[in-house]
Formats: structure tokens, C-alpha cells, sequence
């Protein structure tokens, strides 16, 4: 874990770290909070699917984020892609506290499907102490945990749907996860970001600048290159992690080169989850092709399945 202010800080998997994910750990005020605990793969990339040693950082990522929600004493769940909870294992979050996002409002229909699937038919609501987070503010313990209304995953009016994002608050200081917003894109989100300067640690999606001009508008990725570049200044946070989405990306350091000259003019750490880890980028997804040793199948070079 790394110290941000009173916060014990673990992200446990990323895409910078060899999976789909953004799985973060907080313990503070005695409480031990799990953030989108969960990982995934592409399908496909490159029309290749998935190699051999992101199949075995995807088992190592799982074992560990399913320690984590045992151990957790609250866990949140921003929105319902299959990167952000364990779908499969619904009765590990049996007894455990929730806060969630509104399956009912605000929210697109596959995402509903899941939240559905995953609540009701896993039986979650039913063995679980499950809160609808939505706007809402809550304590755990002497933890105080904010949350936005529903921005959305990355630019307004996405097919992707919302999301909620948090503040969590322990003897004056503050860590924010913004999961997916993607730059963010959405100027909401970017206002609501704004309005909670002052944080130790900001984690949030990059824009996923490999779907640019292919499943996402040029347009919208810039907004969220815009996004993330309004926080900078505004220095939200003392550290920004910026990771998911925009690693999958081999050239994101190039996409974020103006954005590293402003932070280090702002005096702000502009981050990967892996580094804030202190441990190598492994950028598996993005290398998929070099992994396999041999061209795509003649899919886009930006290509994938999707972008969850």
C-alpha cells in the first residue's frame, strides 16, 4: 500500500498492470474500503484474443480482489461493467455493506440487465446490507464517503451509460475515485471534480484514445484530454492516478504530453496505477499483437471488442 495523508492506498489491478481494471483498496479512519473490485480481458484486440500471460494476470488479479471483498468492511460499486465487481461470485458480498449505483435510475439497459442478474437473481440485495449511492453521503465507521449524482462514462449521451463517483473523508483529508469518467469527458463530472479540490489522491479512466475515430468521436476524446487537463490545473488532487482506458494505448505518453509539461509546472504527480504501485507498466492488452508474435487478422489497430 502506498500513505496518502491518513489513507492506506492499494490499486490491485489496472490495465497498466496487465488487466482490465481499476481495483482500488482504502483503509482509513479503521475502516478497509474496496472500490470497483474486479478485472477482465478484451475478447479481442487486434482480432487476437486474449494471450497466455494476460490469462494468468487475470487469475492472479481475481485471487487477489477476491480476498479483498471478503476482507473489506464496505465496498462500492460505481456502475455494473464486468471490470468493476465480481460478477460470477455474488456470495462473496453476502453480509458485507454496499453502496452502490442505482440499478433502477439513470442507467442503461444492459447495465441494468447486470445490475439485475448480479442483485437480484445472485440474491445480493437479499444477503447484503445494500445502499443505493447515487447523490448521496454516507458514513462508515468515522468515514465519510460523498458521492456525485450520475456523470456519465465518458461523453454526454453515451451508449455506455452513467456512473457514480466518491470522496471518501477521514480526519479532514480526502482520496476521490472518479472510475470511468474518462478524462472525464463529461463536464459534470469535471465541476463535480473541481468542487472537491483539495484531495490527496484523485484514480480515474483516461480517455480511450485507441477507439478514437473508431467506436468513440475524435471529438469526445479530446473533451476527456480537455477533462483531465482542467483538473491538472485546478489541482484537484496532489496525485493523479489516470490509467484503465487510456493504457490501452502503447503511445499514451505521447497522447498525455502536454498534460505531464502542466503537472509538473502545477506542482501535481501525474501517475499510472502501476507506478503509483511502484511496480513496471505492462501494457498486455495493448501488446496483444507483439505478445502473439504475428499480425491481426486484418481488425483496426485501434480495434477491440469494446471498451468497458
Amino acid at each position: 500500500m502506498v500513505r496518502a495523508g491518513p489513507f492506506d492506498v492499494s490499486i490491485l489491478a489496472a490495465d497498466s498492470m496487465g488487466v482490465r481494471s481499476i481495483a482500488t483498496v482504502a483503509e482509513a479512519c479503521g475502516v478497509r474500503l474496496g472500490i470497483d473490485l474486479g478485472a477482465s480481458l478484451a475478447p479481442r484486440r487486434y482480432g487476437l484474443p486474449p494471450h497466455q500471460l494476460e490469462l494468468q494476470a487475470l487469475h492472479s488479479a481475481l485471487e487477489r480482489i477476491a480476498e479483498e471483498v471478503s476482507s473489506s468492511d464496505a465496498i462500492i460499486i460505481t456502475h455494473y461493467h464486468y471490470d468493476h465487481y465480481l460478477k460470477d461470485r455474488p456470495d462473496l458480498y453476502y453480509g458485507k455493506r454496499l453502496l452502490i449505483k442505482d440499478p433502477n435510475s439513470n442507467i442503461n439497459w444492459s447495465q441494468r440487465g447486470r445490475a439485475r442478474r448480479f442483485l437480484v437473481e445472485g440474491k445480493v440485495e437479499q444477503n447484503s446490507q445494500v445502499s443505493y449511492a447515487d447523490g448521496q453521503t454516507f458514513r462508515v465507521g468515522d468515514l465519510t464517503l460523498e458521492f456525485s449524482p450520475p456523470v456519465w462514462h465518458g461523453e454526454p449521451g453515451t451508449k455506455v451509460g452513467r456512473l457514480i463517483m466518491v470522496r471518501a473523508s477521514c480526519d479532514g483529508e480526502s482520496i476521490i475515485f472518479a472510475s470511468d469518467s474518462q478524462g472525464p469527458a463529461d463536464p459534470q463530472a469535471v465541476e463535480q471534480l473541481k468542487s472537491w479540490a483539495g484531495a490527496r489522491l484523485l484514480v480515474l479512466s483516461g480517455p480511450p484514445t485507441y477507439f478514437a475515430g473508431f467506436k468513440v468521436p475524435v471529438e469526445a476524446v479530446q473533451r476527456g484530454l480537455d477533462g483531465l487537463m482542467e483538473l491538472i490545473k485546478a489541482r484537484v488532487a496532489e496525485t493523479i492516478v489516470v490509467d484503465h482506458h487510456l493504457l490501452r494505448d502503447l503511445n499514451y505518453r505521447e497522447r498525455l504530453r502536454e498534460h505531464y509539461r502542466a503537472a509538473e509546472d502545477t506542482g501535481v504527480r501525474l501517475l499510472t496505477a502501476a507506478e503509483l504501485m511502484g511496480v513496471e507498466v505492462n501494457q498486455l492488452e495493448a501488446r496483444r499483437r507483439e505478445l502473439w508474435g504475428r499480425e491481426g487478422k486484418g481488425e483496426a489497430e485501434e480495434g477491440g471488442e469494446d471498451y468497458e
